[in-house]
């Protein structure tokens, strides 16, 4: 899994240094501090090296990486990547269990080459995947034709990868034994299963034996259904390295729990959550879940241009949503009081 992750001059974020990764890792911060983007960033690399060297692909590591971070993030040349005002080259690093590094660099001209890589971690056999905030299920065929027909930017590389492994076929037979008991967990949570209709050619909700069209379906109910099926077909293993932005977005409160409750039971069978949230509920569950399993979940938090890390294990920092919160009860405090 990921253990430590470092970046320089990478769009909004300028400098940051997050060290000590865990099974679970949140990142907080306010709307525009570079969440999203940072979970982008580092998705890009990890799948970078899943793609490199799988089946008959010929092309080399930095072509694959060039590539990936153009889709992903759509600049007009990778170089726009480069922090604003900068006048020193994007840097980042990642380190991959205790042996295993990637590193890259490139200035602000440049076109779509990328030729200061260093790389020492092998190729991944597994499979990663980007769950946005946003559904993907009823825009399915719109993403595959603006990418696959059309060539045209807009939907970006993590939801492009995410509905082609939607696509893969639920696989028979059992599965791990640890990822049966996640997809009962989370079909309890929905009530239900999402499957794709070949004949209709779209995704449907089912509901025991009633079926409902996928757009009038409730979004947390598509969100949860979405992991399930990448269970269920197979697509996520042991080794793989999920990035989930606002897990909270279109749950309720309990859902959230229960939901949070299932990406703990995974992470304690090998896969590895990066989650972006701005949600104190998120960040208070995840603080009960670390102290009832005394597991470390590694927190960094963005203030300003900074960065600051800390563990939930620890128990709960201070930072601006916290804050937020506390300053609200006070204020219906002193409104209940008169």
């Amino acid at each position: 899994m990921l253990t430590r992750a470092r970046v320089e001059n990478f769009g909004p974020l300028k400098q940051l240094s997050w060290n000590g990764l865990g099974k679970i890792n949140l990142v907080i911060g306010g709307n525009s501090s570079g969440k999203t983007f940072l979970l982008k960033a580092l998705y890009t690399a990890i799948r970078s090296l899943e793609e490199y060297g799988r089946g008959n692909d010929p092309r080399h590591l930095e072509e694959i990486l060039a590539e990936k971070l153009y889709w992903t993030f759509q600049p007009e040349k990778i170089g726009d990547l480069v922090s604003k005002g900068s006048e020193t080259p994007l840097g980042f690093f990642i380190d991959i269990g205790t042996e295993q590094t990637l590193s890259f660099g490139f200035g602000k001209d440049t076109a779509r080459k990328i030729s200061n890589i260093q790389c020492t971690a092998a190729p991944r056999d597994a499979n990663s995947i980007f769950l946005p905030a946003k559904e993907v299920l009823s825009l399915f065929k719109i993403i595959l034709k603006s990418r696959d027909q059309d060539r045209l930017f807009g939907f970006d590389d993590t939801y492009v990868d995410l509905v082609r492994a939607l696509q893969l076929p639920t696989q028979k037979g059992k599965n791990f034994p640890e990822f049966a008991e996640s997809r009962k967990k989370l079909e309890d949570i929905i009530g239900g299963k999402i499957q794709y209709e070949d004949v209709s050619e779209r995704w449907e909700y089912r509901q025991g034996n009633t079926r409902f069209a996928i757009g009038v379906t409730a979004e947390g109910v598509k969100k949860i259904a979405i992991l399930d099926t990448l269970l269920g077909n197979r697509t996520l293993c042991r080794d793989s390295i999920v990035f989930v932005d606002e897990p909270e977005s279109a749950l309720h409160p309990s859902a959230i729990s229960k939901f949070l409750d299932i990406i703990a039971l995974l992470a304690e069978k090998g896969i590895q959550f990066f989650l972006a949230s701005h949600s104190y509920f998120v960040i208070k569950k995840l603080l009960i879940i670390a102290a009832e399993k005394d597991i470390s979940i590694p927190m960094i938090a963005a203030e300003g241009p900074d960065w600051r890390s800390f563990d939930l294990r620890d128990g709960l920092p201070d930072n601006a949503i916290i804050e937020e919160s506390i300053r609200l009860y006070r204020e219906e405090i002193e409104l209940a009081l008169g």
